[in-house]
């Protein structure tokens, strides 16, 4: 029993990895690099109404860069030049480009380690394809519409009451009963 649970602990440790050896698949990372440049937060509406804030930072070590996401209380912790070191992070797809992140088990901290970065190869420039999130949830792709929703395809249109001289594009989601 007790060899699992070891064996386990060393399953979920992370690895020193360096960012060009980076995959959109990557997960418990550690990596060292400086960071070049933060850009200004961005306000992005979350799914329950709340909403978060982001900025991106370039951080680079000497095989090449990465586009960074900083979200809430980690923008203002860093700025450029400070050399990071970034504990269990993992990577995530934004738009298909790669995103290193800090997520809520990991941790980010500043070194004094003297770091030569290079910018030659820059991983969140390569687009990759997108898999997830392509069933279920919302969302188009593939599959029937379930639980209702939809309606109203073939060409039927719905006068609403004093709405009538609105663009139809503008009535999407406003439900009268």
């Amino acid at each position: 029993m007790e060899e699992s649970v070891g064996s386990n602990a060393e399953e979920q440790a992370s690895v020193e990895v360096k960012i060009k050896d980076l995959t959109p698949q990557s997960k418990r990372v550690d990596v060292s690099a400086k960071c070049l440049e933060v850009s200004e937060p961005k306000d992005i509406p979350g799914k329950y109404g709340n909403s978060r804030k982001v900025a991106e930072a370039t951080v680079a070590d000497e095989t090449g860069a990465i586009v960074l996401s900083l979200w809430d209380n980690q923008i203002g912790t860093i700025a450029k030049d400070d050399v990071l070191e970034i504990k269990n992070g993992y990577v995530s797809l934004v738009r298909g480009h790669m995103r290193l992140n800090v997520g809520k088990y990991g941790s980010l901290g500043k070194s004094e380690k003297a770091i030569e970065a290079s910018t030659a190869l820059n991983m969140s420039d390569k687009e990759y394809e997108q898999e997830r999130r392509r069933f279920g949830g919302g969302g188009g792709g593939g599959g029937p519409r379930r639980y209702g929703g939809g309606g109203r395809d073939r060409g039927e249109r719905r006068e609403y009451g004093g709405d009538s001289d609105r663009p139809s594009y503008m009535n999407k989601g406003r439900r009268r009963f």
